[in-house]
């Protein structure tokens, strides 16, 4: 296995998105990914839709490369079986609500007694403490209580508030928790100690309101919702040509310049109303009405042949079939292909994470249920062919 992170070992006790996609992230990165999955139907999104050839496309989106091993938590034998895995991995990640894990026998202060050095990863919807802990939360409450879904949508009046278009509340928590795994991994090679990671969705969405939250605790000033300009900058947002929408940013001096060349504007260069970006949003509702009508007056490849020549900065609006096809997006290797034993060969997104050295591949796809179970076992507990078949026949496993 390859990577940088490949001489680590994670024990996954994690079902759904947030956690899930943290442990691809630590597979991507050349971990061995150990998922703990229920004998009864294993995880949730396996019977997501839609599928491919019968296989959930949502299960193996976020699933690559992770080894399956089934065992029933609410069994005694199941819990030495995870008391023996625990003693050889480096991480345990969980997204539970708080408190499953300490039903379960399983919570960190009986895991760093059988493994002092292992970084124990909890992620949830609120956090381990504070007055909402226990309760549950799913991506769209996230969004909505930390702030995000209010700055969404196009702010004209009456418009409601509009979900991000993919799961952030998920995303966030999962690339926090990875963040602060690998920092702990970092500090364990000084103290030689594990520890416990606390990361939560609501926590996570607030984090990344950067400007909003802090325009608002400098000012008082509540931000709103802007649709897709800059609420600090102008011409920063989508615009609608003749054809299709095109995305401008103008919002240097250099760039404002560049822009007023390449659209016959030199004029605006000096106005007093729009010379400096401070001006232009000042004025940007009257701006804001001659800039659309000015945008409408070619088609998306008329401006594009301008905005080169001048060097403006600007791009399309792609849909995914755009976005899957585009030739930055291939060459870099952002689309995939790995190998599944029912969905076949498929295509999935790759990393963004480019290494020299020790580069992520991505060759194997999502597990089949169970399908490490017998192999680790064997190999990693020293179980006979004998202990693992009553295993199976209690329906541990």
């Amino acid at each position: 296995m390859s990577g940088p992170l490949s001489d680590t070992k994670v024990l996954s006790f994690c079902r759904a998105l947030a956690g899930p996609f943290a442990t691809m992230i630590l597979g991507d990165l050349g971990a061995e990914i150990i998922k703990i999955e229920d004998p009864q139907g294993g995880d949730s999104t396996r019977e997501g839709e839609p599928k491919l050839k019968g296989v959930s496309t949502y299960f193996l989106s976020v699933n690559r490369g992770k080894k399956s091993v089934t065992l029933n938590l609410k069994d005694k034998k199941a819990q030495k079986i995870i008391f023996g895995l625990i003693k050889d991995v480096d991480v345990l990640v969980e997204n539970f609500r708080p408190g499953v894990m300490k039903r379960l026998g399983l919570d960190y202060e009986t895991v760093r007694n059988i493994n002092p050095k292992i970084v124990y990863a909890s992620i949830s919807g609120f956090g381990q403490t504070g007055p909402y802990s226990s309760r549950p939360a799913y991506d769209m409450l996230a969004q909505g209580m930390g702030g995000v879904v209010s700055l969404t949508g196009t702010g004209e009046a009456g418009s409601p508030p509009v979900r991000v278009g993919y799961s952030i509340g998920d995303m966030a928590v999962s690339l926090y928790g990875v963040i602060a795994i690998q920092a702990a991994l970092i500090e364990r090679e000084r103290s030689g100690e594990g520890q416990w990671v606390d990361v939560a969705m609501l926590d996570s969405q607030v984090a990344l309101c950067e400007n909003a939250m802090v325009r608002y605790l400098a000012t008082g000033e509540i931000p709103k919702p802007t649709g897709s300009r800059h609420p600090l900058a102008t011409p920063f947002q989508i615009y609608q040509t003749k054809d299709k929408p095109i995305i401008l940013i103008a919002n240097s001096d250099k760039l404002w310049v560049n822009f007023c060349k390449a659209a016959g504007k030199e004029d605006w260069i000096k106005d007093e109303r729009y010379r400096t970006r401070g001006l232009r949003l000042k004025n940007y509702r009257q701006f804001n009405q001659e800039m659309v009508e000015l945008m409408s007056s070619r088609s998306y490849q008329e401006w594009v042949d301008l905005f080169e020549a001048h060097e403006v900065m600007y791009g399309p609006v792609n849909n995914m079939e755009e976005v899957s096809k585009d030739p930055q997006v291939m060459a870099r290797e952002m689309i995939v292909e790995v190998e599944h034993p029912r969905a076949g060969r498929h295509k999935v997104v790759g990393t963004p994470m480019k290494f020299s050295r020790t580069p992520c591949k991505i060759d194997k796809g999502a597990p089949e249920l169970g399908v490490h179970t017998v192999e680790l076992l064997s190999t990693r507990l020293g179980l006979s062919d004998e202990e693992i078949k009553e295993l199976r026949e209690s329906k541990t496993i």
